[in-house]
C-alpha cells in the first residue's frame, strides 16, 4: 500500500556539494601547456582578440582540441567542442588557456556552449582582465555546478605572457608596446654619417618582417620615413593580414610620393602629427586615404601616450605595436613609460665613435631609476645575438 501523502512536499535529495580543488593537478598542468601551444596558432590573425586554446578530455583522453583561429570566428572552445565529433560530453574536462567568455560578441558566449554540452569541470590557465569578464565566466559556471580550477605558478604566468597585448589594453586601452633594434657590439644602430644598412643579418631581419606579422601596427618616425621610403609591410609567406603602418610626424612632413602614402588606399596608414601641423598638409594626406590623428600634449612624451590612447580606439584597435625607431621616437616611448618589451639585435661589429644610439630622450639622471628588464632571454639569430628584455607584466 502506497504511503500517504502528506500537505507539505515532499523534499527532494540534493546532490552532494561539488568539492572545488583549488590547486591543478599535474595532468592538469600538462593539458593547460597544450591548450597554450594551440592558442598561439592564432597569432597576427585574431587581435584584438586574445589568443586562446582549449582541449577537451573524456575519462582522461582527449577528445577535442581547438583554438581561436581568426578574429570573428569561433571561440577555442566551442572548436575543442566542435572536434569531439558528437561524442557524449557528459563529465568531461575543458581545459582553456584563458577563462571563458560569458558576453554576446561576434560570437555567443562561450560558457553557454561549455553548459550546454554537459562538461562538467573546466581548468582555466589565466584570468581574463577586461570589464566584461573578469571573473564573471567562472562565476557562472560555478553557479550550475561545473567544478572550476584557476592554474596558478609556472602555468599562469605562462599564460599571461601569451597575451600581454590583450592585457595591456584591457587595462588601460593603449597597444603593447615592442621595441626592436638593430645594433653593433658598442651600441651603435647607426654610423657617424647615418648608414644603418645593414647591420643586422639577413636571418634576423626575416625575424623582424615576422614580427610585423603578428602585430596591429609598426610604428616609425617621420626622420626614418624621410631618410628611408619604407613600406613596413611583413614581406614574408603566410601572411594574413599587413600591420598598419604608423608615421610620428608632428609637422606632416610625409610625402604624398612615398611608398606608404602610395599603398595607403590597400594598407592602412595613419600618420600622428601635433597640433602645430599645417592644415593643408594635412588635408593632402586625407585626400591621399591617410588616416591623421591629432596628439595632444604639451611635450613629445605626452604625445606619445595621447597617440596610443588614439589608436587602442580605433573601431579594429591597435593592440600590439612594433616600434622600429628611430632614435628620436624611441626615445619619446620610454620617457613616456611606453615600452613594455625590447628586442635588440646585436651584431658582431664595432662602430666606433660618432655612431647613432638606439634612443635619444631626457632618460634618467641615475642608475637607480633606470628600467629595469623583468628577465632578459639571449639567443642566437643568423650570426647576430638576440637579446629579448620583458621590462613590465601585464
Amino acid at each position: 500500500m502506497a504511503a500517504p501523502i502528506s500537505g507539505r512536499a515532499a523534499t527532494v535529495p540534493q546532490p552532494p556539494r561539488r568539492i572545488l580543488r583549488s590547486v591543478p593537478t599535474d595532468r592538469d598542468q600538462e593539458l593547460l601547456g597544450r591548450a597554450i601551444e594551440l592558442g598561439r596558432r592564432g597569432l597576427g590573425r585574431v587581435s584584438p582578440n586574445p589568443l586562446v586554446g582549449a582541449v577537451v578530455t573524456r575519462d582522461g583522453e582527449i577528445v577535442g582540441e581547438g583554438w581561436h583561429d581568426v578574429y570573428g570566428g569561433l571561440h577555442a572552445e566551442v572548436a575543442a567542442i566542435a572536434a569531439a565529433g558528437g561524442c557524449d560530453l557528459s563529465g568531461a574536462t575543458l581545459y582553456v588557456s584563458l577563462e571563458p567568455c560569458c558576453h554576446q560578441g561576434k560570437q555567443p558566449p562561450c560558457t553557454d556552449a561549455i553548459l550546454s554540452a554537459g562538461i562538467s569541470r573546466v581548468v582555466v590557465a589565466s584570468d581574463d582582465p577586461s570589464d566584461r569578464a573578469s571573473g564573471r565566466g567562472l562565476g557562472i559556471l560555478r553557479d550550475e555546478g561545473v567544478e572550476v580550477v584557476v592554474g596558478n605558478g609556472d602555468i599562469a604566468a605562462r599564460a599571461r605572457r601569451e597575451n600581454q597585448a590583450f592585457r595591456k589594453h584591457a587595462r588601460t586601452g593603449r597597444p603593447w608596446v615592442m621595441f626592436k633594434s638593430a645594433m653593433s657590439l658598442d651600441g651603435k644602430v647607426a654610423t657617424r654619417d647615418g648608414d644603418s644598412r645593414w647591420i643586422s643579418c639577413e636571418q634576423s631581419r626575416e625575424l623582424a618582417h615576422r614580427w610585423r606579422a603578428q602585430v596591429d601596427a609598426v610604428v616609425v618616425g617621420i626622420g626614418t620615413a624621410l631618410a628611408d621610403d619604407p613600406r613596413l609591410t611583413a614581406r614574408i609567406d603566410g601572411v594574413h593580414r599587413q600591420p598598419r603602418r604608423v608615421v610620428f610626424d608632428s609637422a606632416a612632413r610625409l610625402p604624398l610620393s612615398s611608398k606608404l602614402v602610395g599603398e595607403a588606399s590597400d594598407i592602412p596608414l595613419t600618420v600622428v602629427v601635433s597640433r602645430a601641423a599645417p592644415r593643408n598638409a594635412i588635408e593632402g594626406l586625407e585626400l591621399a586615404g591617410v588616416q591623421v590623428i591629432v596628439a595632444t600634449g604639451g611635450n613629445e612624451p605626452a604625445r606619445v601616450v595621447s597617440a596610443l590612447d588614439q589608436l587602442g580606439e580605433l573601431e579594429r584597435p591597435v593592440t600590439a605595436l612594433l616600434l622600429e625607431g628611430g632614435p628620436h621616437l624611441a626615445g619619446a616611448f620610454l620617457d613616456a613609460g611606453e615600452i613594455d618589451e625590447a628586442r635588440f639585435f646585436v651584431a658582431p661589429m664595432l662602430l666606433g665613435g660618432g655612431g647613432k644610439d638606439p634612443a635619444v630622450g631626457e632618460g634618467v639622471a641615475k642608475i637607480a631609476d633606470a628600467l629595469h628588464a623583468i628577465d632578459l632571454d639571449c639567443a642566437p639569430s643568423g650570426d647576430d645575438v638576440l637579446l629579448t628584455a620583458r621590462l613590465r607584466e601585464w
